[in-house]
């Protein structure tokens, strides 16, 4: 790399990695100017960075429609990708099945207080999203399972599954990311969930895919948040 002006090749490479990372994991409630309905892909939920207050989705339709046997919700926008990544799954002797998708801000705040309850607040921030923070509120994350088998997080790593091993290998062609990689707390700010999917589209998903960052990261770096002006 050529050096900027004045500055040392080597120091003006670790600017520029510095200036592309994501930012440490902090605890904050700041409401993202980005429009959930319109671009869904671009909004960084983190702990700092949460949907507007009392945010659902306006087009949510049952997982049914892809195929699978459950009446969970989901955006209609993320219908046929889904279907599609299950239909190339059983044509590869993979069967999936949906254990979680949209939850309201409510029905996260439960969750998330049960983790508290469970293992304090500070872990707890580390395996699940605050209300108005979780990717599932947006309506395009699903967590996954096998088929015949417990929720994924039941077991040591569902991605040593064949089912586990299909999604990481096949999300991205479908549109999917895996936002929280295996050891990549520092960069997602959660856990590794390699069952927890959340749809980008095709394009971003490929782009994303071969950067090898994790999904927040790679937001930060080509749609950093903005922070919607006050009510």
């Amino acid at each position: 790399m050529r050096a900027w002006r004045g500055v040392p090749a080597a120091l003006a490479v670790a600017l520029v990695a510095w200036a592309a990372a994501a930012p440490p994991c902090a605890i904050d409630e700041r409401v993202t100017a980005v429009d959930p309905d319109v671009h869904p892909e671009r909004i960084v939920l983190d702990p700092a960075w949460r949907l507007p207050p009392g945010y659902a989705p306006s087009d949510l339709v049952p997982v049914s429609r892809a195929g699978f046997a459950s009446d969970l919700p989901l955006r209609a926008i993320v219908i046929d990708d889904l279907r599609a990544l299950r239909t190339a799954a059983e044509a590869d002797g993979v069967r999936l099945a949906v254990q979680s998708a949209y939850r309201s801000e409510a029905y996260q705040d439960a969750v998330h207080q049960g983790w508290v309850r469970q293992l304090g607040a500070e872990r707890a921030a580390e395996v699940s999203a605050r209300p108005g923070h979780s990717e599932h509120q947006l309506g395009t994350a699903v967590d996954l399972r096998s088929a015949d088998g417990p929720p994924a997080w039941e077991l040591d790593d569902w991605a040593t599954t064949p089912e586990g091993a299909w999604v990481a290998e096949h999300a991205a062609r479908h549109g999917f990311v895996i936002p929280y990689p295996r050891d990549g707390r520092e960069a997602s700010c959660y856990d590794y969930e390699p069952w927890h999917l959340r749809w980008v589209g095709r394009a971003v998903a490929a782009e994303a895919a071969a950067s090898g960052l994790a999904y927040r990261a790679w937001l930060y770096r080509h749609h950093p948040p903005v922070e919607a002006a006050p009510p």
